[in-house]
């Protein structure tokens, strides 16, 4: 028989979690999918990572060193052309480091018109990002590990479906915010704005 269970961890307020509590008996059922040797890999030198450098690096030091964990040579960078700046110091950084490969979010220069799809100014030929083609580029250059750097909501999905190697985020879109999105849940603000709208 199946136990009825909800999964709403969001609002507990106990965490038994924390002292291991199993609270829908799935632990054993999981430690299987760990058995995958790629997904061992990244989760032997997640916990490595921060076994030895906790609350000491932030997030684009611990992507150096998780990187050099994983002894990759060539990291892919994909950016937003909005973040081209962020893209080129980020690429300065990690060039000290391992062999990058960057490709920007308007690689190829697809017309939106072309795709048939929405765009902001119907008077303009807007050209569209090509997440799919970041990652395709990244794929045939033969990346070890891929960063992403501002990609749209939608495109990071995209890009980490068809990337063969795999990916984290640096930097997260979020063109109010000046890309942090923690900052609507910071910002009482906007918070209460947010927890008042009509479902």
């Amino acid at each position: 028989m199946t136990k009825n269970w909800s999964i709403q961890c969001a609002k507990c307020n106990v965490k038994q979690c924390l002292n291991g509590k199993d609270c829908f008996e799935k632990a054993n059922n999981h430690k299987k999918l760990y058995e995958d040797a790629d997904i061992k890999k990244l989760y032997e030198t997640a916990a490595a990572i921060e076994a030895k450098h906790y609350n000491k690096e932030t997030r684009l030091g611990e992507i150096i060193l998780f990187a050099k964990e994983l002894r990759c040579k060539k990291v892919g960078l994909a950016f937003c052309i909005g973040l081209a700046e962020e893209a080129k110091i980020i690429d300065q950084i990690l060039s000290r480091h391992f062999e990058v490969v960057s490709v920007c979010c308007k690689a190829c220069g697809i017309d939106k018109k072309q795709m048939g799809l929405q765009q902001i100014n119907q008077d303009k030929n807007e050209i569209t990002c090509n997440p799919a083609g970041q990652a395709d580029l990244l794929n045939h250059a033969k990346t070890n590990f891929n960063i992403l750097c501002g990609l749209c909501l939608g495109h990071d999905m995209i890009f980490t479906i068809v990337s063969k190697a795999p990916v984290t985020t640096l930097i997260v879109k979020d063109r109010i915010l000046a890309h942090n999105p923690a900052g609507a849940l910071y910002s009482k603000y906007i918070r209460n704005k947010m927890l008042a709208e009509d479902k």
